[in-house]
């Protein structure tokens, strides 16, 4: 894990794609293993003695407590991206990534060792947030300066792949988890399997990032000597407005997956009365089309534009916020895999984009901190989501509109940014091949 500058790269554009993808993948598994572990373990395992409200609050808010400090990772990373280089920087954020989940294995629950557990546990998910501040920034950019301009916008869905596929890793385990054991033994010991299969992943991730060059977008900087001495201060004081346009177009492709794969989850067990299985089954099934529909957007990108494709998805999940779950209301498995589906797509239309739609506001020399700290920022927001829906539900008795509302209001807000950005000049490229 060098700091030199490397010279310009000659990785096929399609294999930095590709260990870019797998860093997010093990991002994502990482995260869709905790929110399904923190729907359903984590309250009963850790925080035994809140009872099932007082559990359940206290599992989401492990879930928010990552996303609390993504900033700060951002801060950190953004500055060793942007000073040391991308490649150098995602291998720090892979490794500590993985090890964290790793470990979170071998957590002793309340039963073993009391609030000993519970303790180790925010640790740990704070150190994964630290990390998460650095890596989806930095896979983007790995793509997208290994990239010539016409291209850019679809190898910049790339990396989003990862989210799908995590989903898919983490929920298929988890189906095949609860068929093979009792529920007595995944309690007691089943639930540390996703977690230590991280360690592997793990292993491929740093083997796939080590095997690249630095971006020659970085190479081009550093000869250059355009470095930031403070990324953080230069992104603020050069392009505020941006970082806010940034935030706004982040909010609906994070926070429908934190609405949709962790509240979701847990209200249609708690309260429509779906099997755990039958939810994950559901999940799985819209993680699947999104490995065929996001490289699709990420092509539609290329011919009219990442903020435009942002906003399209935007407008359609407004549409289709309050009319989803009414549906979901019926209680059915085809209305529940039709909602996954639907709800799954028209988000996932701005999560295709969006890298490229940030990759276009900001200029070579901070990118690296523009990126993560504006993705990290709305994944905070984010994080309160499923919080923040449980508290409306309990002031509306859990009336069938209130997720909708929270799905309305981060469609709207992406809306907004999306026109935004699509107003602006692109910053030119430099260093690309």
């Amino acid at each position: 894990m060098t700091s030199a500058p490397l010279a310009p790269t000659a990785s096929p554009v399609r294999r930095v794609a590709w260990a870019s993808m797998v860093g997010t993948s093990l991002e994502s598994f990482d995260f869709y293993v905790f929110a399904y572990f923190s729907a359903y373990f984590v309250g009963p395992l850790f925080f035994e003695p809140l009872g099932a409200v007082g559990g359940t609050l206290a599992s989401f808010s492990t879930v928010a407590v990552a996303f609390v400090v993504r900033p700060i990772g951002a801060v950190i990373f953004g500055y060793m991206g942007d000073r040391l280089g991308r490649r150098a920087t995602l291998l720090w954020t892979v490794a500590v990534m993985g090890v964290a989940t790793g470990l979170i294995g071998l957590l002793p629950t309340y039963a073993q060792a009391g609030w000993v557990g519970a303790i180790l546990l925010v640790v740990l998910r704070i150190v994964q947030g630290l990390s998460l501040g650095g890596e989806w920034g930095g896979s983007i950019l790995l793509a997208t300066e290994h990239s010539g301009s016409v291209k850019r916008a679809f190898y910049a869905a790339i990396p989003q792949l990862g989210s799908p596929v995590g989903s898919i890793l983490s929920a298929g385990l988890f189906i095949v988890m609860t068929v093979a054991l009792p529920a007595d033994q995944l309690a007691a010991w089943g639930w540390r399997i996703p977690f230590l299969l991280a360690l592997p992943l793990l292993a491929v991730s740093l083997y796939l990032r080590w095997s690249i060059d630095e971006t020659p977008v970085f190479a081009e900087v550093v000869a250059e000597k355009r470095r930031e001495r403070v990324p953080f201060v230069a992104l603020f004081a050069q392009r505020p407005a941006a970082v806010a346009i940034a935030i706004g177009a982040a909010l609906l492709g994070i926070g429908s997956y934190s609405l949709m794969n962790t509240y979701t989850i847990n209200y249609g067990v708690s309260q429509l009365g779906f099997s755990f299985q039958d939810l994950l089954i559901a999940t799985t099934i819209g993680a699947l089309l999104q490995l065929v529909t996001i490289p699709l957007f990420g092509a539609w990108a290329t011919r009219i534009g990442s903020a435009r494709v942002v906003a399209w998805g935007a407008l359609g999940t407004l549409l289709i916020a309050f009319p989803m779950y009414y549906l979901l209301q019926f209680a059915t498995f085809p209305i529940l895999v039709a909602t996954m589906i639907i709800g799954g797509i028209l988000p996932t239309m701005s999560w295709a984009a969006l890298g490229g739609l940030m990759n276009d506001l900001f200029p070579d020399s901070f990118r690296y901190s523009a990126l993560s700290i504006s993705y990290a920022i709305a994944a905070t927001v984010s994080g309160f989501i499923p919080l923040v829906t449980t508290a409306l539900g309990t002031a509306t008795g859990f009336a069938w509109w209130h997720p909708g509302v929270i799905l309305a209001v981060l469609s709207a807000v992406t809306l907004v940014a999306a026109w935004a950005a699509a107003r602006r000049p692109v910053v030119p490229e430099v260093g690309a091949v």
